[in-house]
């Protein structure tokens, strides 16, 4: 998890050990943080959010609702408007108003049998398959000619082919129309990338690298840093993390372990934003930063006596068994145990310390998956691909993490909740297996030139003979079929609420680093730009057996990057983003800072709408005590 490097040894850091023999010890030579102690020393002239600002918030937020209620009659108008909310990063001030208009909008099928706009249904599509609706897919059957082929005025659609993109990445199991549809748009919107104008190039580029459904809500570290310096209150964020870590001073007493404060905080925003979640943000910020230590104590540089003692002192949890410890270890052991009493203090004060029980297992589950690769390595055992995967899918940290997400979030989590995450449901297991195969494609040529145990692509070499582009092509389908499952478990009633199920889906989010390119189509349709973009979007919202959203995802997608160059500014922006992150794999919050600007340049803009998230990014910065506590 988290590991990339390069080979070089280190001293140990004990000098009596030394004394005794010198330890070759394998190093990552991780390079220090690049954001140094900027969020410690930055003092932010933003003061909190005067009272006149929650007044126009407030007012803003009344102008919106009486918008989507006078939208009832039209909705296609209606879908729109929600879809600027959710993208401007501020729909969770409608959750009600919007939860209600969908659910309208499903149980009277409006607009599905006579709208014949790509972009309309695409979207529609989308957004009731992301709010847990199961769509039938045969919706877009009526974009078909009677040869079966996508109809050629939709490659003039780029925006529809667009929203179609970003659909299909929602397709579950058998849904076969929306595997046609991915492929389909796929090749048509990469084909036509080069002719569209700036914004819409820009929409289409960015769904094809990073679909909405498949990424970080919202951002990727370039567009993070450009937002990051444009607003001065995201340093206050930060403030409280970074003293915090600048305390433990892990980079001195720990020199070999990765010093990522800054972009695990960034990480976890991709899984909670909101104002309400703060201490779950808190909690699950010092764990994940934690567990990226201990996870380059496992790999890079502890000895398998040292890592047995270690595992087993986790394993006990209890602050007696330290001493048995070498130094550098207790440094970092002592650190765990802290985070988890101060978690146990606050949930304690919520008569909910049983939550915390459930996160110290977890986190005993993944250093025995650390350590049993660890043994791999030492012994250069090279596992089959079923041994591999059933401890990998442990130590890929997403199991442990997404249990930990539940513990600060509120009334909201039951016992109930905590029993079906630590059971690993298919949508857990199915995260994790994207998370795992992922980060080998990305990370394993890094690991095995400095030492690590084999990854899920020389298992899968070794045990089955073939070359690493084959593994790359299976992998890829294995991904394509996990999110499939991600999918159909999010249309499903279990017994955890929706907020709590996009947590675990915007877990994978952070983890999703690929871009889909399953197979092409028939380049012979194209024209209508904005109904292909949405019908790009619409299928990343596919779930198996939906043929034709997979047609219409690689037909969208390669004619929306052939058109992107000959598009207007505005559009082709819109186009280019879509293709290298389609709405529904992006990271919304941060997403938000992108639309906003897209939207201000939209002729058919509200102000008020406009408005409101710009202050609202302002208004739900987290204010700090004298001591840097958030509050």
């Amino acid at each position: 998890m988290f590991v990339q490097g390069s080979t070089s040894s280190a001293p140990t850091l004990n000098a009596s050990q030394n004394a005794k023999s010198e330890v070759i010890r394998r190093s990552a030579n991780y390079h220090p943080s690049i954001w140094g102690d900027c969020f410690i020393i930055h003092n932010s002239d933003n003061m909190r959010t005067n009272v006149h600002m929650e007044e126009q918030i407030d007012e803003l937020k009344e102008e919106v609702r009486a918008m989507l209620k006078s939208t009832a009659d039209n909705p296609s108008l209606k879908m729109k408007l929600i879809e600027a909310l959710q993208r401007l990063g501020v729909a969770y001030h409608f959750e009600t108003e919007i939860k209600e208009a969908l659910k309208q909008l499903y149980d009277t099928h409006l607009g599905f049998d006579t709208d014949d706009d790509l972009d309309s249904i695409a979207l529609r599509f989308r957004l009731l398959r992301q709010q847990g609706y199961k769509v039938p897919s045969d919706v877009f059957n009526k974009f078909k000619d009677k040869d079966g082929d996508f109809k050629a005025t939709l490659l003039h659609d780029v925006p529809g082919m667009l929203s179609l993109y970003e659909a299909t990445h929602l397709r579950v199991h058998g849904e076969d129309i929306l595997d046609e549809a991915h492929a389909f748009t796929t090749t048509h919107l990469m084909s036509m990338v080069t002719h569209l104008s700036s914004p819409l190039a820009i929409q289409v580029m960015r769904a094809l690298k990073q679909p909405l459904h498949k990424g970080m809500p919202r951002l990727e570290a370039r567009n993070y840093i450009s937002m990051y310096q444009e607003d001065k209150s995201r340093n206050e964020s930060l403030l409280k993390l970074a003293k915090w870590w600048k305390y433990l001073d892990f980079s001195s007493k720990l020199p070999f372990a990765r010093n990522r404060i800054v972009e695990c905080y960034f990480w976890i925003l991709g899984v909670y934003f909101e104002p309400q979640y703060f201490l779950a943000r808190r909690i699950l910020s010092k764990v994940i930063s934690i567990t990226a230590t201990i996870d380059d104590i496992y790999d890079v540089y502890g000895t398998v006596e040292e890592l047995q003692l270690f595992t087993e002192a986790i394993e006990r949890w209890d602050i007696s068994t330290i001493d048995q410890l070498p130094e550098y270890m207790k440094v970092c052991y002592s650190a765990l145990l802290d985070i988890y009493d101060e978690m146990e203090e606050e949930m304690s004060k919520e008569g909910r310390s049983y939550r915390v029980n459930y996160a110290k297992e977890q986190m005993k589950f993944l250093v025995r998956a650390y350590f049993v690769e660890s043994k791999w390595f030492q012994g250069r055992h090279i596992p089959t691909m079923e041994e591999y995967m059933h401890v990998a899918l442990t130590s890929s940290g997403y199991p442990m993490l997404a249990t930990t997400s539940f513990v600060g979030m509120g009334e909201i989590v039951t016992r109930e909740a905590f029993d079906w995450v630590v059971n690993e449901p298919k949508i857990v297991q199915a995260s994790a297996i994207i998370a795992r195969l992922m980060d080998d494609l990305v990370s394993h040529k890094f690991e095995q030139q400095r030492g690590h145990s084999a990854s899920s692509v020389e298992c899968y070499m070794k045990q089955h003979g073939v070359s690493e582009q084959e593994v790359h092509i299976e992998f890829h389908k294995r991904v394509t079929n996990a999110w499939k499952d991600v999918n159909e478990e999010c249309l499903k009633q279990t017994v955890v609420p929706m907020p709590l199920l996009m947590r675990v889906l915007n877990l994978a989010h952070v983890f999703n680093k690929f871009n889909d390119k399953d197979g092409n189509f028939k380049a012979n349709l194209v024209h209508d730009v904005s109904g292909m973009l949405s019908l790009y979007e619409a299928t990343h919202l596919r779930v198996h057996g939906e043929d034709i959203l997979d047609e219409t995802l690689a037909f969208t997608t390669t004619h929306l990057t052939i058109m992107v160059t000959h598009l207007s500014s505005h559009l082709a922006t819109q186009v280019m983003r879509a293709l290298k992150q389609p709405l529904h794999k992006g990271m919304p919050r941060l997403e938000a800072r992108n639309y906003i600007s897209a939207y201000q340049e939209d002729e058919s803009q509200n102000k008020s709408l406009l408005k409101l998230p710009r202050l609202d990014f302002i208004y739900i910065r987290p204010s700090f005590d004298e001591r840097g506590m958030e509050t």
